[in-house]
């Protein structure tokens, strides 16, 4: 069952990989400003597409100047309808105070671990009084572990057989569900 999405692409876009690589860029930053679209999909394209290194390289740099804009747009004071979700978040709260080599610390440590929703670390870092170089370096060097074991979990479910994939998805399926189920509790 393997996916070979760079002859599905070629085949009904006609794109050249040039083209496809500042599309892909494009929608990383799309997906950064908006701050709660999963990028797992655009790095499954991108390593189907350029390749396992080109394509990490890909995402790397999409993520990367996703942060960068995302942290510019928040700190010009752009606000978006989930800005409260994000400022009551404990992450935030961790981040807007801390100072100095702990901020570097939990900035590179968040952007590390997967499940650390981007945005909130990108909003706190705006609040925060970091620059804009720092916060680009750190943030940068912070998602490369992160995206490696995205990569290395594509690969795997890409090159995967038909009940490996149904029995993925299954396991995603019931998971959200639980999260769901966890979330609507608190709610309450």
């Amino acid at each position: 069952m393997t996916l070979n999405l760079q002859h599905f692409v070629n085949e009904f876009t006609g794109l050249d990989s040039w083209s496809l690589f500042f599309i892909s860029i494009f929608i990383n930053v799309v997906i950064s400003i908006l701050g709660f679209l999963p990028s797992v999909f655009l790095t499954a394209f991108n390593i189907s597409v350029f390749g396992l290194l080109p394509g990490i390289g890909v995402s790397i740099l999409g993520e990367s100047l996703g942060a960068i804009v995302s942290f510019y747009l928040y700190r010009k004071g752009i606000k978006f309808a989930r800005i409260d979700q994000i400022l009551s978040n404990k992450y935030f709260f961790k981040l807007k105070e801390a100072s100095g080599t702990e901020w570097i610390f939990l900035l590179f440590f968040f952007r590390m671990v997967p499940f650390v929703p981007s945005s909130v670390v990108t909003v706190a870092a705006a609040f925060s009084s970091i620059s804009i170089v720092a916060f680009s370096v750190i943030s940068s060097v912070g998602k490369i572990p992160s995206l490696l074991i995205e990569a290395f979990v594509v690969v795997n479910v890409l090159d995967a057989d038909k009940g490996t994939v149904i029995l993925l998805a299954g396991s995603v399926v019931i998971g959200m569900i639980y999260l769901g189920y966890r979330w609507r509790m608190k709610r309450l």
